[in-house]
């Protein structure tokens, strides 16, 4: 599939990722928590990157964001358009494949916040904090444990660490936010300068 350039119009400011479900399914305490998120990113002046899409908390952070006259970026693989229903009312682009959407959530990022999601939402954190865990980047990574919902992962990561398979100071590369609030502290409270793995050139 061979599709335009990405052109992504330039913003000075600092942005924040968000990874989270595309669900319709999940829990509505969820999706508002999602739209809250949104909503604050654009009262404090911050870029909101995402997924692109217009379902699930991915859709509510987005039109939290954009009702609140924030700025937003969305990042959609083309095979996901007609799945997870572009939200178009936002700037968007559309690339050919999962690991380029990925690139460009973290090129285009200074922190991260981890709602729950699913195993797509699983998927793009394990990779940040591998990426992490090589010293590649030292972006916040901050994870949204709505209801405990991260729990389990983090119970395999002592786990691991546990059974010698990942050294113990790993355990530090994220942090843990309860609420929404929590989470916008401990953004504001970390540096978003890291080092790049991708040149934005």
């Amino acid at each position: 599939m061979s599709l335009p350039p990405v052109s992504i119009q330039p913003f000075e400011g600092p942005s924040v990722c968000l990874f989270c479900g595309s669900s319709d399914r999940a829990d509505p305490t969820y999706v508002q928590a999602a739209r809250e998120f949104g909503r604050a990113t654009a009262e404090a002046g911050w870029r909101l990157v995402y997924g692109g899409g217009g379902v699930g908390l991915m859709g509510a952070s987005a039109r939290g964001a954009h009702e609140a006259g924030g700025r937003v970026l969305g990042i959609m693989p083309a095979f996901l358009r007609s799945r997870e229903r572009l939200f178009d009312e936002v700037e968007t682009v559309v690339v050919t494949s999962m690991h380029e959407r990925k690139q460009l959530m973290y090129d285009q990022s200074d922190a991260f916040v981890v709602a729950p999601g699913g195993i797509g939402t699983l998927e793009e954190v394990v990779e940040l904090l591998s990426w992490k865990r090589l010293d590649l980047h030292q972006k916040p990574v901050v994870f949204l444990n709505l209801n405990g919902f991260w729990n389990g992962f983090f119970d395999l990561m002592r786990h691991s660490v546990d059974e010698g398979m990942t050294p113990a100071d790993f355990l530090n590369a994220w942090t843990v936010a309860d609420t929404v609030e929590a989470a916008l502290e401990q953004i504001q409270t970390d540096p978003m300068d890291g080092a790049r793995i991708y040149d934005r050139r």
